[in-house]
């Protein structure tokens, strides 16, 4: 059976891995703890392929008809 990489399908949107960096630069933006951001979880099939551990933190840009992306943050949880 051939395995399908859902990171490439159209109705996932892109998940990038931040960097301690910018990790800090979005909690000081939105004058934030890490606790204060959605969860996701370490093992979501959109997450595969990319090396995660629990606390760091993923943007997701998401196409939008009315303002042509949007971007959300989440942070990895084990469960």
């Amino acid at each position: 059976m051939k395995k399908v990489d859902i990171r490439k399908h159209t109705l996932i949107p892109k998940h990038v891995k931040l960097s301690e960096k910018e990790k800090e630069e979005v909690l000081k933006k939105y004058k934030a703890t890490i606790d204060d951001f959605p969860r996701i979880l370490k093992r979501d099939a959109a997450l595969q392929g990319i090396n995660v551990k629990f606390g760091d933190m993923i943007k997701i840009v998401r196409k939008s008809s009315t303002a042509g992306h949007t971007v959300f943050y989440r942070v990895v949880v084990l469960t």
